[in-house]
C-alpha cells in the first residue's frame, strides 16, 4: 500500500475561539484531495482522537460520490464540503440530497444560485471572506453554521460574525489584538519572571509567591486542578495544594500552557492556547519517535510551547529568551530554527515530504503524532 498522504490538520473555531471542527490542508501533489482525506479519516481511532470535533471532508467531484465511499464514517461527525458550482447539475443535487437524508451535513463551498442549497439538502455555506462577503440572502437562506475562511485578524472575524458567519478559519490567531492584556508592561515582566523560575526549576515556594501576584494566572491554575481532567475527590483551594497535586513536571507543562490562557474572565478564549498545545505535543511525540531520551523529549515540548511566545507577548523572541535561563539547544531552536530541536520545530511548522525523509519520520508516524497532539490540545482547551 502506498504511504499515507502528508496532511496538515487545520482548526475551525467559533466566535469564542473554541475549536468546533477540523479541515484538511494537503500539498498540491497529494493527488485527489477527497481520496487523500477519506483515507486519513478511515485510519483507526481517528474520530475518537478528534472527538468531539466535526471533520470537514472536501468532496471535489460530488457527482462521483457514492455511499460506499462514506462507509464507516459517522454521519454525526462528518460534514461534506462540495463546490457550489458543481451543484447546479440536477443529478448532483439528487445524489447530495440522498447523502443528506442519510444524516451527512452538506456545506457548499461558494455561493450557489437560488434554490440550489435546498435541493441539495445543504444547510451551510463556506467562503473565503478575507476581502469580500457573500450576499445576505446566501446566508439567511440556510440554517448554518456558515464558515468564513481566510481570516487574518480578529477584526475581520468580528466583521464576518456580524454578517452571519459563526465558524472561522485562518491565521488570525497569530495576530492578536494590539490592546490585549498581555501587552501590559508589568504583566509581561511577571510572565517572563515566571518562565524564568520554571526554566531554572525553582522550588514550589518561589512559584507560589509569584502566582499570588498574578490573580488571572492563579485563577486558571486552580480552575485546572479542580477540572474533570484530574477527577479529585475534594476541591483544591490553595496554590501549594495545586503544586502538590500536579507534581513538578506536570506543573511546569501546565503553567507553560496557562500563560496562553490569560484573558478577561468574560472574554473569548486565547486562540494561541490550543496551537501552542499542538506544537508542544507534536514536538514531544516526534522526539520520542526518533528515540530521544526523556530529557530531550521535555526540551522538545518546551520548544514547541515557547515557539509562539513572541506572538503572545508581542515581543521579539530574542528579548524573551534573553530573560530566561534556557538550554542553549532550546535557544538556538527558538531563534534560528537550527540544531536537532530547531529542525524538528521547522518540520512541525511547515511539514514536507523532504523534511520528513531527512528526519527519518514516516508519514504514518507523522499522522499519528498529529492525532495525539490534537487529541491532547482538545482536552487542554476544554480544561483550561
Amino acid at each position: 500500500m502506498s504511504p499515507l498522504p502528508l496532511v496538515e490538520l487545520q482548526a475551525v473555531s467559533n466566535a469564542h475561539n473554541e475549536w468546533v471542527a477540523l479541515t484538511f490542508a494537503l500539498p498540491a501533489d497529494a493527488g485527489d484531495v477527497f481520496q487523500a482525506a477519506l483515507r486519513l479519516l478511515k485510519t483507526p481511532d481517528v474520530f475518537a482522537a478528534l472527538a468531539p470535533l466535526d471533520c470537514i471532508l472536501p468532496v471535489s467531484h460530488p457527482q462521483l460520490l457514492e455511499p460506499s465511499h462514506l462507509a464507516g464514517l459517522p454521519p454525526s461527525r462528518v460534514i461534506l464540503r462540495v463546490p457550489a458550482a458543481a451543484c447546479a447539475d440536477l443529478t448532483v443535487q439528487k445524489k447530495l440530497a440522498a447523502h443528506a437524508d442519510a444524516g451527512y451535513r452538506l456545506m457548499l463551498d461558494g455561493v450557489a444560485d437560488a434554490g440550489v442549497a435546498s435541493r441539495c439538502g445543504a444547510q451551510s455555506l463556506m467562503m473565503d471572506a478575507a476581502a469580500t462577503l457573500p450576499p445576505l440572502l446566501a446566508l439567511v437562506g440556510q440554517s448554518g453554521p456558515h464558515l468564513a475562511t481566510g481570516m487574518g485578524s480578529a477584526s475581520r472575524v468580528a466583521v464576518c460574525a456580524k454578517a452571519g458567519f459563526s465558524w472561522f478559519a485562518g491565521d488570525y490567531a497569530h495576530h492578536p489584538l494590539p490592546d490585549g492584556p498581555v501587552n501590559d508592561g508589568t504583566s509581561c515582566q511577571r510572565l517572563l519572571a515566571l518562565l524564568g523560575l520554571l526554566a531554572r526549576d525553582a522550588d514550589s515556594h518561589e512559584l507560589e509567591v509569584l502566582l499570588r501576584q498574578d490573580p488571572a494566572l492563579a485563577y486558571h491554575l486552580l480552575k485546572l486542578v479542580n477540572s474533570a481532567a484530574f477527577a479529585l475527590s475534594s476541591p483544591i483551594h490553595s496554590f501549594g495544594q495545586a503544586i502538590s497535586v500536579l507534581g513538578r513536571r506536570q506543573l511546569q507543562r501546565w503553567l507553560q500552557l496557562l500563560l496562553y490562557a490569560r484573558q478577561q474572565d468574560d472574554g473569548p478564549a486565547n486562540p494561541l492556547l490550543p496551537l501552542a498545545a499542538v506544537r508542544a505535543a507534536m514536538m514531544e511525540v516526534l522526539a520520542k519517535a526518533q528515540g530521544w531520551d526523556r530529557d530531550r523529549q521535555d526540551m522538545a515540548f518546551v520548544v514547541g510551547v515557547f515557539s509562539l511566545l513572541d506572538q503572545l507577548l508581542a515581543m521579539p523572541m530574542r528579548e524573551i529568551v534573553a530573560a530566561l535561563s534556557l538550554d542553549l539547544d532550546v535557544v538556538i531552536a527558538l531563534l534560528e530554527r537550527t540544531g536537532p530541536l530547531g529542525q524538528l520545530l521547522r518540520l512541525v511548522e511547515q511539514p514536507s515530504g523532504a523534511a520528513l525523509e531527512q528526519a527519518g519520520i514516516t508519514r504514518q508516524a507523522y499522522w499519528e503524532a498529529q492525532l495525539q497532539a490534537y487529541h491532547w490540545a482538545i482536552q487542554v482547551s476544554r480544561n483550561i
